[in-house]
């Protein structure tokens, strides 16, 4: 359902065409970033709407600018599709020896990817906001 939503939205700037970074998402009524209005910095999953809608239109360039940890999450919910289909089929995990293990391999890839690039982000800005190599 997320990834038909995503499909739904409109990721692109209609002024230009070119592809939002972020704020997708208020096109469901939903409001900007708190945390990215406060503090100025973007959020772990800032961009992760826009990264899932850009992967359904294609762009997977434009999905990895907007949060690489979103087209990851994105792509194993793509994958997870037929898995959970050929699983439910067969009455078999593929590759996995049990549920359990499958969801909290994919939720710690999922959360160390979405981290470790909101580290790298937000040291990137603060790193420029301090003016960068002297």
């Amino acid at each position: 359902m997320v990834l038909a939503i995503a499909l739904h939205l409109s990721p692109y700037d209609p002024a230009t065409g070119e592809p939002f970074t972020q704020g997708t998402h208020t096109q469901l009524g939903l409001p900007p970033c708190n945390f990215l209005v406060i503090s100025g910095f973007p959020c772990p999953s800032c961009g992760m709407t826009t990264s899932f809608s850009l992967l359904m239109h294609g762009d997977v360039v434009g999905s990895w600018r907007a949060n690489g940890a979103g087209l990851l999450l994105a792509l194993m919910g793509l994958v997870a599709i037929p898995w959970c289909l050929l699983a439910g089929l067969g009455g078999k995990l593929w590759w996995f020896t049990s549920l359990e293990t499958g969801l909290l391999t994919g939720l710690f890839i999922a959360l160390v990817s979405a981290l470790g690039r909101w580290l790298l982000v937000s040291g990137a800005i603060l790193w420029a906001r301090m003016g960068g190599m002297p």
